[in-house]
């Protein structure tokens, strides 16, 4: 991820409604992992479910392919979570990256 998806835009052409928009989209990145968590919770509690109040059948070998299904779960989220926290965060840093650098040429400017 050497290359910035944004660098077409010039920061000073940012407002805020594009600042605003990144901010959505780490709370979507954060709602995301929050229902990968939950999914995975809930896979793991119906297997240790299944494995405990059935001990006849097919139920308990269900339980215990959910069990390890929910923690896989969970750890694809979190992965994912942090891979696209890191895109956002590299997008963000370049954008306040280039304001700064256009700011400091428009002050070098005003003082020649």
């Amino acid at each position: 991820m050497t290359e910035n998806p944004y660098e077409r835009f010039q920061s000073e052409e940012l407002i805020l409604r594009d600042e605003l928009a990144i901010d959505r989209t780490i709370l979507a990145n954060e709602r995301t992992v929050l229902a990968y968590f939950r999914s995975a919770l809930t896979l793991v509690i119906v297997g240790i479910t299944f494995f405990h109040f059935f001990e006849k059948g097919i139920l308990p070998y269900v339980g215990i392919v959910f069990i390890p299904c929910g923690l896989a779960v969970g750890a694809f989220g979190f992965m994912r979570y942090r891979k696209m926290d890191k895109s956002i965060r590299f997008v963000r840093r370049s954008l306040s990256r280039n304001a700064e650098d256009n700011n400091r040429n428009n002050r070098v400017h005003v003082t020649q």
